[in-house]
């Protein structure tokens, strides 16, 4: 049983160390077009403001 548990202490610490991509992330190419989208939407008198 020491044996199971050791193995399992490994997997644990192992797992801590992974940076897993989950497949619905994006890379950061689009969170920058996202970022001037919004800062550009975040501007008085743009048509998303209600401004004509």
């Amino acid at each position: 049983m020491a044996s199971k548990a050791n193995w399992i202490a490994k997997i644990v610490k192992e797992s801590a160390t992974l940076e897993v991509k989950m497949p619905w992330t994006r890379g950061a190419r689009r969170d920058a077009f996202i970022a001037k989208r919004a800062a550009a939407t975040a501007k008085p008198g743009h048509p998303a403001h209600g401004a004509t």
